[in-house]
């Protein structure tokens, strides 16, 4: 099949090549120039497939570092490994740049039912939220169906009472089922409320039938009552549910030891991989290097973390490197608010017009089976025609609607042109923010497909010829 897929790609340079020879001198450079890329791109992808650095890296970071909580010990740790990992790996620069984060202690959770039937409750204390009183708290539930059922309640439903929101994750291979109910995590506590509950509990947001619950970040509004926030596990949400169609009146019992700790020193960790003709301008590919505290942050976002690092490593062990420079970034904080994202927008918000193009892994470890972008639409039919060499690794081309990313989503509105690779999120949702995010759910051969497109991306865009920025938004850049 290798060989196969080679004699592809032969052909189609030798077809370019041959039709240069009708061409203006002009037009046979460009198309000779595409072809070269093109063989480079697939000898890199070649080599990403033979090869297991990025799996490597996963596990060591898994292994050595393990949970690493934004404002944590472990996120120090973590950021120390980074350092050490890309110095090692030889890159031209390797520098880190501090972001201030939001401090957090999960503590302990305990949940039950108390009546009218005595059952034991999974559940995981929401990124955020505040405690229970110390001897914890005890109230009727009201359910909802999701967010916009409670936000239209009658508040005398809901007074006094616990909060379950119920919405049920839908599984996708994009995954925006996540899209769709995740407005329960983040705003349910305040929707809970501003109508006058004392705490809530929401089905966890994953596609998993596993006893574990699933955490993530939430929030509080100024002005609005801090109640405690917390998420069920999948079965105990179908066991509340078999409950209430025997008695309306089910009495749970909530302990939550969860405390803010202020705001502590992180850091975005950088890597670059010094371009030789057009140095000044960056191609950017990025990932998040904290994670949750339950499982060793596999998936989420370990496996980025090796894929940006380990593609770069290739592009940098080439006998010439491209014309730009290609810039790994290891985000801080992701998971509490995208804030190491936030903060490298305003640090290099004067170098920002030299930002060729930016990409973000965040979505674990399943193959990239399309390529969306987010360029100057009358360049966009020769931005897929420059990556045509990536179908050949089962990377379909796709729309113009890319976002990047979620620690380069705020890059497009200051006029930079992003990609998304997507990747196969079928089964992400099982895993994601649980204990069970942990390097045996990271298939090494879907991983290094991942090293082999972003290679191929990150090289193909450092070359490229092409302006990426609409016109009036470059001239806009001081």
């Amino acid at each position: 099949m290798k060989n196969y897929k080679k004699s592809i790609l032969t052909g189609i340079v030798l077809a370019s090549i041959s039709g240069c020879q009708s061409q203006s001198n002009d037009t046979q450079v460009t198309q000779t120039s595409q072809s070269a890329n093109d063989v480079i791109s697939q000898q890199l992808a070649t080599k990403a497939l033979s090869s297991t650095l990025g799996y490597d890296i996963v596990e060591s970071l898994t292994v050595e570092v393990g949970p690493r909580l934004a404002g944590s010990e472990k996120d120090l740790i973590a950021v120390e490994w980074a350092m050490n990992k890309l110095k090692s790996l030889g890159f031209d620069k390797v520098y880190k740049e501090s972001v201030q984060v939001p401090a957090w202690s999960r503590g302990h959770a305990h949940a039950s039912i108390v009546s009218p039937f005595e059952q034991p409750l999974v559940i995981s204390a929401l990124g955020g939220s505040v405690a229970t009183p110390e001897s914890g708290l005890q109230a009727p539930i009201v359910r909802f169906d999701t967010l916009a059922a409670l936000q239209d309640a009658d508040p005398a439903l809901v007074e006094g009472k616990i909060v379950f929101i119920d919405h049920k994750t839908e599984r996708h291979i994009s995954g925006k089922g996540y899209g769709q109910s995740v407005g329960g995590r983040s705003r349910g506590a305040v929707a809970a409320a501003e109508k006058g509950a004392i705490a809530v509990v929401i089905r966890s947001i994953g596609t998993d039938h596993d006893r574990m619950a699933h955490t993530g970040m939430m929030r509080y509004k100024d002005g609005v009552a801090k109640i405690p926030a917390a998420a069920l596990s999948a079965p105990d949400a179908d066991m509340i549910n078999a409950m209430l169609k025997r008695d309306d009146n089910i009495t749970l019992s909530l302990n939550l030891s969860s405390k803010n700790l202020g705001v502590a020193t992180s850091y975005n960790v950088i890597a670059e991989v010094t371009g030789t003709t057009k140095a000044e301008e960056v191609v950017l590919i990025g990932a998040h290097l904290d994670s949750w505290d339950e499982g060793t942050g596999a998936i989420d976002d370990g496996a980025g973390v090796a894929i940006v690092t380990a593609a770069a490593k290739l592009i940098q062990d080439l006998p010439q490197k491209p014309a730009r420079t290609i810039r790994v970034v290891l985000y801080a904080a992701e998971e509490v608010g995208l804030v190491g994202g936030k903060a490298y927008v305003k640090q290099h918000a004067d170098e920002l017009v030299n930002h060729y193009i930016a990409a973000e892994s965040d979505f674990g470890a399943g193959k990239i089976y399309q390529i969306d972008f987010n360029v100057n639409p009358n360049v966009f039919e020769q931005v897929q025609a420059e990556h045509s060499s990536m179908t050949i690794n089962g990377v379909k081309l796709g729309n113009n609607n890319a976002s990047g990313g979620p620690d380069v989503s705020m890059m497009p509105s200051l006029g930079v042109p992003v990609a998304s690779l997507r990747q196969d999120g079928t089964d992400y949702f099982d895993y994601h923010h649980t204990p069970n995010d942990t390097l045996d759910k990271i298939d090494p051969a879907a991983l290094a497909q991942n090293v082999a497109a972003y290679a191929q991306f990150a090289y193909l865009m450092a070359q490229s010829e092409l302006n990426l920025r609409p016109l009036a938004k470059k001239a806009d850049k001081k």
